[in-house]
């Protein structure tokens, strides 16, 4: 049987392949052509490598020569009519993925900026930065996630998309959590109105008359908010009333009552209250993924309507707001649809 004869990678190439086979911003063909390289290195017969890229054999042959002859540069497109490029891109690309994306230690940097690798490659900024922006490569964007680490992560997920999905029948879902410190903040000097082309300013600087609690229950079916801003903590007390409004709120029938696993909500308090009104249940959402809970949507929106720019003399002032803000939002309410089932989350849970 044919063996195929390993391609030998030239030093250092084989980091940079990688990186530009994992990019999710790289053109499809380009990160093709280095899988290709990869597996030739491994020794991969050419007919397998055609399988299982999706190209032809002859496709395979082809850009095993032309890594051989011209090295990762060579994987590029072939130049086309006109003035040809004065500075090869996929050597800038290459460059900027290797070793995950981090610049080399003696740089001090955690991050390539355009001037920093444009002087190391010997070009200009400006180049580097068209590069980066036709290939959409941000390295100066970063967005964050938190792993959970609750034992329990996948049984509470289940159970509770299940009652965003499936809600049980002749039932009350909803969605408690307390926004707790907010401010009544009262600007140092009126806001100054809107004009012909300006936006609405305001002072810097503020005097903080207190802070207040805000609890607040979204009913999942039809978007209307149960919520009390006058608690000026959150202890197992103030949420034990509020479960007691909330009770009120929805007298005989069975409410099942989603919040997250703050000890406060599990308090023995909690629990005995619990005991005798079997007809509530709280389900609980798993360790940091406070993102499962819905009402923190609304908390999102009462805070840029009504709460960030505002002005407030007193804490009474900042309550009164939150309520009036309420009263209103409860008359224009609609539900929120959740659109992701537990089988969905979990499988992108296990990718990062």
């Amino acid at each position: 049987m044919y063996v195929a004869r390993p391609l030998r990678l030239r030093e250092g190439d084989r980091g940079r392949l990688e990186a530009v086979v994992r990019s999710s911003t790289v053109a499809a063909g380009l990160a093709q052509r280095a899988r290709i390289v990869l597996l030739a290195a491994e020794g991969v017969a050419n007919t397998q490598i055609a399988e299982r890229v999706g190209v032809s054999r002859p496709t395979v042959n082809s850009w095993r020569d032309r890594y051989e002859a011209g090295g990762i540069a060579a994987l590029g497109d072939l130049p086309r009519p006109g003035r040809p490029a004065v500075v090869d891109e996929v050597a800038v690309l290459a460059e900027t993925l290797a070793d995950q994306g981090k610049p080399p230690p003696e740089l001090g940097v955690t991050h390539w900026s355009a001037r920093l690798l444009a002087a190391r490659l010997g070009i200009s900024f400006s180049t580097v930065a068209r590069i980066w922006r036709k290939w959409k490569i941000q390295p100066h964007r970063v967005e964050t996630f938190k792993f959970s680490t609750d034992p329990q992560l996948e049984p509470k997920l289940r159970d509770v998309v299940g009652l965003y999905l499936n809600p049980p029948n002749n039932a009350v879902v909803v969605s408690v959590d307390e926004k707790s410190q907010i401010q009544a903040l009262d600007r140092t000097a009126p806001m100054l109105p809107l004009g012909p082309g300006l936006a609405e300013r305001r002072t810097h600087d503020y005097k903080r008359h207190g802070t207040t609690t805000l609890f607040a229950a979204l009913e999942i079916a039809t978007g209307k908010i149960t919520a009390d801003a006058c608690y000026p903590r959150h202890t197992n007390a103030e949420f034990l009333k509020f479960l007691k409004q909330l009770a009120r709120a929805h007298p005989r029938v069975k409410l099942h009552v989603i919040c997250d696993n703050y000890a406060t909500h599990n308090h023995e308090n909690i629990r005995a209250w619990l005991t005798k009104n079997p007809r509530i249940t709280l389900h609980f959402t798993p360790t940091s993924c406070s993102w499962l809970n819905m009402v923190e949507i609304f908390f999102g929106i009462i805070t840029r309507q009504a709460i960030r720019r505002a002005t407030f003399t007193s804490v009474a002032d900042l309550q009164t707001a939150i309520g009036d803000f309420i009263d209103a939002y409860n008359q224009r309410a609609k539900p929120f649809t959740w659109t992701k089932t537990a089988d969905e989350i979990l499988d992108k849970v296990k990718r990062k």
